[in-house]
């Protein structure tokens, strides 16, 4: 599986899922808030399956 995203868009993706997820939990948002999970997954594993389709590469060194 090769990285696609780059070291600040992974970040970005990690704080967006930890935001929307804990304002899900304390119910500031309501549970669409646990959508964040898919950011938060894809950020921690360096690889979103959309920008492998589109052929979007963020990451700055190729990665196997």
């Amino acid at each position: 599986m090769k990285r696609n995203e780059g070291i600040l868009d992974r970040t970005l993706r990690v704080a967006i899922g930890v935001l929307l997820i804990g304002l899900a939990a304390t119910n500031a948002i309501g549970a669409w808030g646990y959508v964040g999970i898919v950011p938060l997954l894809t950020g921690v594993v360096g690889m979103c399956p959309l920008y492998g389709l589109l052929r979007i590469n963020t990451c700055s060194t190729k990665r196997d």
